[in-house]
């Protein structure tokens, strides 16, 4: 965690902007500093080591402690990176450096913008005093050139405003008709719900007040509490969003979910040289019609998509919305150690671990590191190395009980994953059950 910044003059905190980087896709080993902390501070240096170094971002401000700006791993329903940017968190502009603020938003995307990913904008606390001058507008516009907005997929607009639509005309000459596509406005936080893990999302409080508040003008009083129905049983033949034990029962004691073996089959015979696999997201409604057509027991051919990411991100879904991930909620705590173990004990370390596991995880996830092992063999052509399926598959094979990782997390989470992929033989080669198979 970043030093907390100094009283600055006067004594009285200044308001606070931050950029929080999470899960979108940090690399399993990166340079010593705020990423080893839960957060990173907008205005700390890149290289810095820790502690971090408060700096000053213009003004009398200081590196702020509050988060404008944060992101978090696969928070939407297709696991792509959500960035989310509160502008009730924004300092008077007088106070900022927007050369550098832009310049910093820049670097952070960097990390990301190689996989799809999501933005959304919380508009509520914009105001004469923190709002951006139309020329600082239009040069970050022009500044987040094609690298950033090719794998945008969604940019949702929550509370906007006249404004806002002032600055869609405005800017409407400059911004590609493709680029306005992915413009969504969201009158409501519920709104949200149908796009991403809204219960994941850190929201100013702030804002959801002001979302109560409209809701409130509109109906003329507060709303009700919204009473959730019951789940409904699962279908004898679901395989999303149940147990693999449950599968298992269902399958005539199948020991690799259907539509596990489905895909990492087919992925194996015309995915392991496509660049990027796993990288890539797909139609959000295709995701859900195969997720539908498996949970109904029939038959998918994927050959009928023609996209090969659909059999991928359909295997990550699936991982994904498993009820405990398949490493177990017991394993998280001791991965989490996996970085204070020698770098020489790592690989037995993970072993003793993943030998840990119940019989039918350990079967499971031998299969999906296997297939992953092999899909790393052929970087050379999909430029998706033991690292990089890493920061893919990390938090689709393990989470907390309760809450999200931490950024703090991520790393172990990562590194752990990446020993698994890069030893697999090694680790794996030690234990066998009956009835396992292997792709």
């Amino acid at each position: 965690m970043a030093d907390a910044p100094a009283l600055p003059p006067g004594g009285r905190r200044r308001p606070a902007l931050g950029l929080r980087p999470s899960s979108g896709r940090p690399q399993v080993r990166p340079a010593p500093g705020p990423a080893a902390g839960r957060e990173k501070h907008l205005w700390c240096p890149p290289a810095v080591p820790p502690p971090v170094q408060s700096r000053w971002l213009g003004t009398g401000v200081k590196a702020p402690s509050g988060a404008a700006a944060r992101a978090f791993e696969g928070d939407d329903n297709s696991g792509r990176k959500v960035i989310t940017f509160s502008c009730c968190r924004m300092p008077p502009s007088h106070q900022l450096n927007h050369t550098r603020l832009l310049e910093y938003l820049k670097y952070t995307l960097d990390q990301y913008v190689e996989n799809d990913y999501m933005v959304v904008y919380f508009h509520y606390g914009l105001k004469s005093l923190n709002k951006p001058s139309l020329k600082w507008l239009q040069t970050a516009y022009k500044e987040f050139d094609r690298k950033y907005k090719k794998n945008l997929k969604a940019l949702y607009v929550v509370h906007p405003t006249n404004f806002i639509k002032i600055l869609w005309n405005i800017f409407k000459p400059l911004i590609s008709h493709k680029f306005g596509k992915k413009i969504t406005y969201l009158n409501y936080l519920s709104d949200l719900r149908e796009h991403l893990k809204y219960d994941q999302l850190h929201i100013p409080q702030e804002v959801i007040q002001h979302d109560e508040n409209l809701r409130g003008k509109q109906k003329g009083k507060l709303p009700p509490v919204v009473k959730i129905p019951p789940p409904r049983p699962p279908l004898p033949t679901q395989q999303f969003g149940v147990s693999l034990q449950y599968i298992k029962d269902k399958n005539k004691g199948e020991l690799i979910p259907p539509v596990m073996k489905e895909t990492i089959s087919y992925l194996k015979r015309k995915g392991l040289q496509v660049e990027g696999l796993f990288r890539r997201s797909a139609s959000v409604q295709t995701i859900k019609d195969v997720q539908k057509l498996y949970n109904q027991g029939k038959t998918v051919n994927f050959d009928d998509y023609h996209d090969i990411h659909i059999p991928a991100v359909i295997l990550k879904t699936f991982l994904r919305e498993l009820p405990q991930p398949l490493l177990t909620f017991e394993c998280y705590d001791p991965i989490l150690g996996i970085t204070s173990v020698e770098s020489s004990l790592r690989v037995t370390r993970c072993k003793q671990i993943i030998h840990g596991l119940p019989e039918h995880n350990y079967v499971v996830l031998k299969y999906l590191i296997c297939f992953l092992h092999m899909v790393s063999q052929e970087s050379i052509y999909n430029r998706m190395t033991a690292s990089s399926l890493a920061c893919v598959f990390g938090l689709n094979l393990i989470w907390p009980s309760k809450g999200t990782a931490s950024l703090s997390a991520l790393v172990p989470l990562n590194l752990f994953t990446e020993l698994l992929i890069d030893f697999y033989i090694n680790i794996f080669n030690s234990r066998t059950v009956p009835g396992e198979i292997l792709p």
